[in-house]
């Protein structure tokens, strides 16, 4: 906990809190500025220097070691918990600029049937990749439920249709989640640190295809164990371990930006309202640790008139679609055999592989059917 809250520091210095920064509104990072005590100055880069010293000290002494170390004992977890099969990631972590869409470290794309030759290209803005569908969610569509929704015309109207509590039991061919169910072409998908990996693997990062293999080689596993609790679970340390090696790049590309007076730490081009055109939409996107991250926001007249919001435990953990389909976690509990049904730490462990956080992926609606917040813009 103390290495995590040290670690944590690198969000507040960058970021002006944790866990979710807010330095100025649009959650703009600090300013940079040498001479200023409350802008990233040199004393926090000293401090940023020493936190990624001791970052990749941990995770090459402990965390990589431990993980295959107790991973040994649990090796029949390498045969169960996959599911899908098909993973999604939006790309993040920009090779050349900040202001560049391409060139990621972690490419955007889809991956199917495990087919690690071959990459589906991803568009955020296309209405026939992305989309919401509400069959088995306590929502209603204007259109109706058996149709999908693009985020840039999404709608949230709650229609609760489940069991009055106290009850034991979901009727699933009816709704049973407060989630909607994200597809890309109709697909359901996994994201989070397996589908990133697998995308590094994929691609041919040199790395990702060395961890991967002595991660194989010293667990005595075929390339098909990575597809399962087991692999996602260790997925996740490995992908720790590419991006804290590629930390100190970072770091050492920003003290060259600033050392020859490149302080920019944000895009303004469009900052200024005025410059908005009638009506303008956009997506903003990333590989939050759990997987990928994307908002859809529609202006209209300066004002916003849509704002949807799809969240990675939104694409694991939302329910049936139309068709059926299961999502992620549904998917990863197909056929667990449970010891002890009392105690059934077996779906704990693979929804646990999944790092869930459902908080993040339900709508916030107030109880009665109001508004739970107003805002007036003058």
């Amino acid at each position: 906990m103390a290495w995590q809250r040290d670690v944590a520091k690198l969000h507040a210095i960058f970021g002006g809190k944790n866990p979710h920064p807010h330095f100025v509104v649009g959650g703009a990072p600090n300013p940079i500025d040498l001479e200023s005590d409350s802008a990233i100055n040199s004393k926090r880069l000293s401090q940023v220097q020493d936190i990624i010293v001791r970052m990749r000290e941990f995770v090459d002494e402990v965390y990589v070691p431990d993980t295959l170390a107790i991973a040994g004992f649990y090796k029949d977890w390498a045969t169960q918990g996959e599911g899908l099969g098909n993973f999604l990631c939006y790309g993040d972590f920009p090779a050349k600029s900040i202001f560049e869409t391409a060139g990621f470290l972690v490419p955007r794309g889809v991956i199917l049937n495990r087919d690690l030759s071959h990459i589906e290209e991803v568009d955020l803005h296309d209405p026939a990749q992305i989309e919401e569908f509400v069959n088995h969610a306590y929502y209603d569509y204007d259109s109706g439920k058996d149709r999908g929704l693009h985020p840039f015309v999404g709608e949230t109207t709650l229609n609760y249709t489940g069991p009055t509590p106290p009850y034991s039991q979901l009727d699933v061919a009816r709704g049973y989640s407060w989630m909607k169910s994200p597809r890309w072409r109709g697909k359901a998908m996994e994201v989070g640190p397996l589908a990133r990996m697998l995308m590094l693997v994929a691609s041919g990062h040199d790395q990702a295809k060395e961890l991967v293999e002595q991660t194989l080689t010293t667990l005595q596993l075929p390339l098909a164990g990575l597809y399962s609790t087991l692999g996602r679970t260790a997925a996740r340390t490995l992908e720790t371990r590419i991006f804290v090696d590629a930390m100190q790049g970072w770091y050492d590309r920003l003290v060259a930006n600033i050392k020859a007076g490149d302080t920019q730490t944000f895009d303004d081009r469009y900052w200024d309202p005025a410059t908005w055109p009638a009506q303008a939409r956009g997506a903003g996107f990333m590989e939050a640790p759990r997987g990928a991250l994307g908002h859809w926001i529609v202006i209209q007249d300066g004002r916003i008139d849509n704002y949807q919001a799809v969240v990675p435990s939104t694409w694991n953990a939302g329910p049936r679609d139309a068709t059926g389909q299961p999502g992620a976690y549904e998917a990863a509990l197909a056929g667990h055999v449970l010891h002890d049904p009392d105690q059934p730490l077996e779906i704990l462990r693979t929804i646990h592989s999944f790092d869930p956080c459902i908080a993040c992926a339900v709508h916030v609606l107030d109880p009665d059917g109001g508004d739970a917040l107003s805002v007036r813009v003058t």
